[in-house]
């Protein structure tokens, strides 16, 4: 089982004719994720790797019948747009490549998809993938294993270590998601541990924060009100970074005493969930204090 995304999820691309669309639908094809379309307004009736390409998600939707899920490669200034298309076609997640997208315009259209319940993953994410099953990103494949850990991340670069890690310990995940790297995304940590805490092939998740905002404070308030609960492990990037330092990141920023390093250890601990110093601790960590459930 696996959250969001599995072999039988149908995808359109969009932007699927531009250099990195077509570079990464490669690749996700020979994962075995189901493309069924590409869009790119203007190429309609031609094709990229044996997809048929479409002017609209409306015509791929009508010649095609319902699409699961849409991974968007368009640039910022027509990305908008483009999410504003595969949720009005009936789209119910999308996965938001692209960065450089105004905040404002990522609020209005995260408002928007949350009010027609569609999930959206990013702005500026790696994305998702369900190892073994399927992928919607640009994550690279062969650091990841099927297996019964649940990742979810700030980090894309942390994210392909941690997996690695993981793996040289014998254990597999059942789904990776990258929140995104914006100051606004579509989902946060309480929401995708939701998921997690429901999919009865994960046992474990891995959280992976970064300095900037308080999504993880947030995560740590609401773990320590649930009665029951599946054990949550988490790492931290940013300790070293001084207050205003931007890490990578638009989101990973401390601001006025929020969002540092300290805070977020602290409030997860409180929560007792366990905070590790090195993203290689992780396997260390579940091997021995729960190899019984993994």
């Amino acid at each position: 089982m696996a959250i969001l995304l599995d072999q039988n999820t149908k995808v359109v691309v969009q932007g699927i004719t531009g250099r990195e669309g077509s570079f990464h639908t490669k690749l996700m094809l020979e994962y075995g994720t189901r493309i069924i379309a590409g869009v790119t307004p203007g190429k309609g009736g031609s094709n990229v790797h044996g997809i048929p390409v479409y002017d609209s998600v409306y015509e791929a939707v009508s010649k095609h019948g319902s699409i699961d899920a849409s991974i968007i490669f368009v640039p910022a200034r027509f990305a908008s747009d483009a999410v504003y298309e595969a949720i009005d076609s009936g789209v119910k997640l999308i996965v938001v490549i692209t960065e450089g997208i105004p905040l404002h315009e990522e609020l209005r259209f995260i408002k928007y998809a949350k009010d027609k319940g569609v999930v959206i993953i990013g702005p500026n994410t790696p994305g998702i993938m369900s190892p073994g099953k399927a992928k919607l990103g640009i994550m690279p494949h062969q650091f990841f294993k099927p297996g019964r850990i649940g990742v979810v991340s700030r980090s894309g670069t942390l994210t392909y270590e941690i997996a690695r890690e993981l793996g040289k310990y014998g254990f597999g995940i059942s789904t990776v998601i990258g929140l995104g790297g914006d100051p606004v995304t579509g989902l946060n940590f309480i929401e995708v541990y939701d998921m997690f805490d429901k999919d009865h092939e994960t046992d474990i998740i891995v959280l992976i924060g970064e300095i900037g905002g308080d999504n993880e404070e947030r995560f740590a308030k609401y773990y320590s009100g649930l009665k029951q609960k599946k054990p949550v492990i988490a790492y931290i990037a940013g300790k070293t970074a001084p207050p205003g330092k931007r890490m990578g990141h638009a989101g990973a920023i401390i601001s006025m005493g929020i969002g540092d390093y300290r805070s977020k250890r602290e409030a997860l601990e409180s929560s007792n969930i366990p905070v590790v110093d090195k993203p290689s601790d992780i396997p260390i960590y579940i091997q021995r204090a729960y190899r019984n459930i993994v």
